[in-house]
């Protein structure tokens, strides 16, 4: 599982005011990413995503996991075996009477959901993800398919 680093003491690269988040994210976004909500299970069109790319955080667009790394887990939630390297930093959440492993963004700090140990091989993780923290960046779209490059 990814080192825990505690967010309270971590610096982002990427930085807003409160309004700032507020004018920049939708209402939906802006719940999730800055005040740690979670979508209901089921809701998040990212589900039925399939096509080749890259999930992206929506609050600074920051590359978090390729489209290679989903998988179907029957949570709710769009899940991941493993992120881009050095995309996530994680710290402990111990609401709701347990210790999880919580994921954020790790150029703007933005919540993103838990990782849990029950994923599929190579990892054996699961990054359990909130969709409206993402967005998806199709691989035709994307500045690398532009340039010839592909993610791996």
């Amino acid at each position: 599982m990814p080192k825990d680093s505690p967010r309270s003491t971590q610096a982002f690269t990427v930085t807003k005011t409160d309004e700032a988040w507020q004018v920049s994210l939708t209402p939906r976004q802006y719940a999730v990413l800055r005040q740690h909500d979670t979508e209901y299970p089921g809701t998040s069109p990212l589900l039925e995503e399939h096509r080749d790319g890259m999930f992206v955080c929506a609050g600074c667009g920051q590359p978090l996991f390729s489209s290679d790394m989903k998988y179907e887990s029957g949570s709710g939630w769009p899940s991941f075996y493993a992120a881009v390297e050095g995309a996530i930093s994680t710290s402990e959440d111990r609401k709701l009477g347990m210790t999880r492993v919580e994921i954020h963004c790790s150029r703007c700090g933005g919540h993103l959901g838990h990782v849990f140990p029950d994923g599929p091989r190579p990892t054996g993780e699961r990054y359990c993800t909130n969709g409206a923290a993402l967005t998806f960046e199709p691989a035709e779209s994307t500045p690398e398919a532009a340039a010839g490059r592909t993610w791996d």
